[in-house]
């Protein structure tokens, strides 16, 4: 007679609202005072689409009283994470950790599992984003779309009729990618220029970056160069995981983390430079993420350290005043990026860039602090929201009266470009730090 196998309960799931420290999830005071900044609260005025309705929902989950629904899943995905609530919380609420480990919680539960989705996500989460060569090879195929004239026939062919309204809208948002890569562009060495070195900085080229503003990339090396920093720029580089993080793929953003500290040891450079805002934010978390890694931790902790946005370190070290000749008077208005300004509270530093370019006249924007719409992929996943604070920020755009709309992250640059194109306005949008390179090419 043989032995009854005794019964054995499957694994518990990890609960990442459950498991986080309580006095993160507890801090909300509920006093409101988020509200009035919180862009989809402000549009639907209910309760539930504000942080603090969230955060009662996160609390919920945390204390037991909640399991993770679909309505829940669904609210997490409703939030842009803007983060402008964090810059109103008087009580200084860790949104960004409770955003982050609220959609990883949703994720985990599987309350929202499709196949559609599943084979989405498994294809650009856990397949495109995690090796550089892949996604060169689509940005290499969406390169040829656009050089051989296929972008051209399929936007005047009438074939676009022939799709749901969704993929037209779709497909006209594609993005042009740069004739060149990153690494075509940038030396992995670029010795500072003009003067000895006085400082050794890494440049992290991003992943949508590299194959949508490389132009962005090679500008900010230029500018660094300029201003007495040797910039090392390898030439092949992993994501940073901020779209992993923001999307529920916590191991992933973890396993993306480690890659980056690899190639970068901090100890070997004075700063880590990076000119997407979103990406920056993250970055700067490395030591939160990865807390509980013995091998990791204390290089993540040297590493948050030395991560810094391209304007934060020209206003820290001194930036070079370009030549004034010739320069061509620009009134240039300055969008502020959600997770520049709310997420690493980087504000005046893009505006010290901008007034030292001869010619330029800096136009404040009205609600320049107000979410684009772009906010990652918030644009594809929820378009009816995106595109309302897309035309609320072009309405504010266009009352500066403006040609020129300058904005450090690369979800802002092409929203506000797409933006532009389809309302027909003569309106440049470019990043800060181009306009910096543009000042210095002038004068020499």
């Amino acid at each position: 007679m043989s032995t009854p196998v005794p019964l054995t309960a499957p694994p518990a799931r990890r609960s990442h609202l459950k498991d986080l420290d309580y006095s993160v999830v507890q801090q909300c005071m509920h006093c409101g005072l988020c509200l009035p900044t919180c862009p989809t609260y402000d549009a639907t005025k209910l309760e539930r689409n504000s942080p603090r309705g969230r955060i009662a929902l996160m609390r919920a989950i945390a204390d037991d009283r909640l399991e993770p629904t679909a309505a829940f899943a669904d609210e997490m995905y409703f939030c842009l994470g803007c983060l402008a609530c964090m810059t109103a919380c008087p009580a200084g609420v860790n949104y960004a950790e409770l955003f982050e480990h609220a959609r990883a919680e949703a994720e985990a539960s599987g309350v929202m599992q499709s196949t559609r989705r599943g084979l989405i996500r498994g294809f650009t989460l856990r397949w495109l984003f995690m090796e550089p060569n892949r996604l060169r090879l689509v940005g290499l195929g969406m390169r040829l779309y656009q050089q051989l004239g296929l972008a051209w026939f399929v936007r005047h062919s009438g074939v676009l009729r022939l799709v749901p309204a969704r993929l037209r809208e779709l497909e006209s948002m594609t993005p042009p990618v740069q004739a060149q890569f990153s690494d075509e562009l940038i030396a992995p060495r670029t010795p500072a220029l003009g003067a000895a070195s006085k400082y050794r900085v890494a440049m992290l080229t991003g992943c949508a970056q590299d194959l949508i503003f490389s132009d962005v990339n090679r500008d900010t090396v230029e500018v660094l160069a300029r201003n007495g920093c040797e910039v090392v720029t390898p030439p092949t580089q992993f994501c940073c995981g901020s779209l992993h993080a923001h999307n529920g793929e916590w191991e992933l953003a973890q396993q993306l983390a480690r890659k980056q500290l690899d190639q970068f040891p901090p100890d070997q450079f004075d700063a880590i430079i990076t000119n997407a805002a979103g990406c920056g934010s993250h970055l700067k978390h490395y030591a939160k993420l990865l807390a509980d890694d013995p091998v990791y931790r204390e290089r993540a902790v040297a590493w948050d350290h030395k991560v810094k946005d391209i304007h934060e370190w020209l206003a820290q070290i001194g930036i070079a005043a370009p030549a004034a000749a010739d320069a061509p008077a620009q009134n240039v208005t300055y969008h502020e990026a959600c997770h520049l300004c709310h997420g690493q509270k980087i504000t005046a530093q893009p505006r010290q860039v901008l007034r030292a370019i001869p010619g330029v006249k800096l136009v404040e924007l009205g609600e320049s602090t107000w979410c684009c719409g772009s906010a990652g992929i918030y644009n594809l996943i929820q378009p009816a929201m995106a595109n309302d604070l897309l035309d609320r920020k072009l309405d504010h755009i266009q009352a500066t009266k403006a040609l020129v709309v300058a904005t450090g992250n690369p979800g802002c640059l092409l929203q506000l470009i797409n933006g532009a194109r389809k309302r027909g306005l003569e309106l440049r949008v470019v990043h800060p730090v181009s306009l910096l390179a543009e000042a210095y090419r002038r004068g020499t």
